[in-house]
């Protein structure tokens, strides 16, 4: 069986856990913030609503009781698809997500898409290019990518191509043109620790026995690196895709800020300024979701990938030599026939 239906479900309920901790977490917060959203909206002199009826509002609003009851009636709201209402606006907070909602969804598509793409490039680059120094400098521009601030890279991506090269119009570009910058924005930050990680896994698998044999028997390096070395070393880089995960959303709320799109990342700075908490309380349970989602697939991924961590893979019976150590005299053998060593670590031939 590839998937044990136990993990199945144990990895169901953390998942649970983590969104239910979020939700409280980020509700407690905004709720030890000092005033709140309608004090904020309503009691601006040049509305001129009286104290009845500012009171009449922080009563219908719900503004003025207890803490403890508002955080089940937000739980049981958030439970039932219920996301309250705008403070700022009056709008139901479920009706503006989902119109910011597509937007971001495609920014931060195309950001991951293009991370993913750029940080495969340079850790085949850094491990498989044909010049040393060429290496040596790949290998170093991942630090150099995370080091980044997003906003920062994004000025600089406006001020280069849009001003100075005028490649990129900032005046009234079209969906596809509007999209590149917000773009790289997005990627360059992303995939510096894919990058990273790939580089090293890819490296410690060229160094293994059984690619030394393979490329003894003959084969290219990118065939090797095809049908040996990728399988072996995306497991690592899985792991990586699904914790920066995180940084895709931040990264995603700062760009749209920066380029004045209309998606999560505005309503988000705007709520924060007019501390509309049920427009907060949602993104932040939103972004909880999908992390989790994300990193629950990836989970998912790994026995699908790697047979070795299917239920019952790898397993002996009592008195049994380890189900590998025939493979791995008969690759030893053969290594040696070809003049390689295999170097098998201690623990590893005597297990």
């Amino acid at each position: 069986m590839i998937l044990d239906v136990r993990y199945l479900f144990l990895r169901l309920g953390q998942a649970v856990l983590v969104l239910l901790l979020a939700f409280t977490a980020a509700f407690i917060l905004l709720s030890l913030i000092p005033g709140d959203g309608v004090t904020a909206r309503f009691a601006d002199p040049a509305l001129g609503l009286s104290a009845d009826q500012i009171a009449t509002i922080r009563t219908e609003t719900g503004a003025d009781e207890s803490w403890i009851s508002r955080y089940f009636l937000s739980l049981g709201g958030f439970l039932t698809g219920n996301f309250g209402f705008s403070v700022q606006t009056g709008a139901a907070v479920s009706t503006i997500i989902t119109a910011a909602l597509p937007s971001t969804a495609v920014l931060a598509l195309s950001g991951f898409t293009s991370a993913l793409v750029l940080a495969v490039v340079i850790a085949v680059l850094a491990t498989y290019g044909p010049f040393r120094w060429l290496r040596k400098i790949l290998d170093s521009v991942p630090s150099l990518f995370i080091s980044i601030p997003v906003f920062w890279l994004g000025i600089l991506l406006i001020q280069i191509f849009s001003f100075q090269l005028g490649i990129v119009s900032v005046v009234s570009p079209s969906p596809a043109e509007a999209l590149v910058l917000p773009t790289l924005t997005v990627a360059v930050p992303l995939s510096a620790p894919i990058a990273q990680v790939l580089i090293r896994s890819i490296t410690d698998v060229k160094a293994s026995g059984f690619v030394k044999v393979t490329s003894a028997k003959g084969a290219s390096e990118l065939w090797i690196l095809v049908h040996s070395v990728a399988r072996n070393a995306i497991l690592p880089g899985l792991t990586i895709i699904g914790l920066v995960f995180g940084e895709l959303v931040a990264g995603a709320v700062v760009t749209e800020t920066v380029f004045g799109r209309n998606g999560i990342g505005q309503i988000t700075a705007q709520a924060v300024t007019h501390r509309d908490n049920p427009i907060l309380l949602a993104v932040v349970v939103i972004a909880t979701l999908t992390y989790v989602v994300i990193n629950l697939i990836v989970d998912l991924l790994y026995p699908v990938i790697d047979v070795r961590l299917r239920s019952g893979a790898g397993t002996t019976s009592a008195g049994k030599k380890p189900a590998d150590e025939p493979t791995r005299r008969a690759l030893t053998a053969t290594a040696a026939s070809v003049g390689v060593d295999l170097d098998w670590d201690e623990k590893d031939t005597h297990s």
